[in-house]
């Protein structure tokens, strides 16, 4: 069994997702929700289906002796990032090498990098004019958005598409794909890439 931790900035959409479809898993088990703003509603959604959360603002995050004790009381083998907006520092791409993994909302390496999280980077795709979007899941590594890919999954971009529309089509991806990737990484289908 695996045991990960959900690092997530705001509403928790996809992370409500990753906790309703491990309920019950005898090979993942998802044991804290650790989010970094005061009023991010995934504290909400993980403790209203009975997951700790743990408030850890940015200062504090940064703290080597703080955040790694925080992730051994829970016993974390991996972490997931899902729609948070923090550079993740050395010290934890250290303690869990190839074991933080990342969701982001273009097929990478287009759309990534610094400033592109949420409606910004549907804009960006809009800007460029491509033709098909959709979502990446990556290993995380000192590079921002620039890790192994483990999975891409596409969807067109139609015309007259908003960033609002363009981004519910790809979030209908990220909550059909995103939790079977983690799963497989957990138990192992993903080892090859890293040997």
């Amino acid at each position: 069994m695996k045991t990960i931790a959900i690092f997530a900035s705001g509403e928790g959409t996809n992370a409500e997702n990753l906790i309703r479809y491990f309920a019950g898993s005898t090979t993942v088990r998802v044991a804290v929700v650790v989010y970094n703003r005061k009023e991010a509603g995934v504290r909400q959604r993980a403790e209203k289906l009975g997951v700790p959360t743990e408030y850890v603002p940015k200062a504090m995050f940064n703290d080597e002796g703080y955040i790694l004790p925080l992730l051994s009381r829970y016993g974390v083998d991996v972490i997931v990032l899902s729609g948070f907006l923090l550079l993740v520092p050395g010290f934890l791409l250290d303690a869990y090498p190839h074991r933080i993994l990342n969701i982001h909302p273009s097929l990478l390496p287009l759309h990534g990098g610094k400033g592109m999280h949420g409606l910004h980077v549907h804009e960006d795709v809009l800007r460029s004019g491509d033709r098909e979007s959709g979502i990446t899941v990556h290993v995380c590594d000192a590079d921002l958005d620039r890790g192994v890919t483990l999975f891409q999954a596409k969807c067109p971009v139609e015309r007259g598409d908003t960033p609002e529309s363009l981004a519910a089509r790809v979030h209908k991806l990220e909550y059909a794909f995103f939790p079977e990737v983690v799963e497989r990484f957990c138990e192992g289908g993903y080892d090859y890439l890293f040997k």
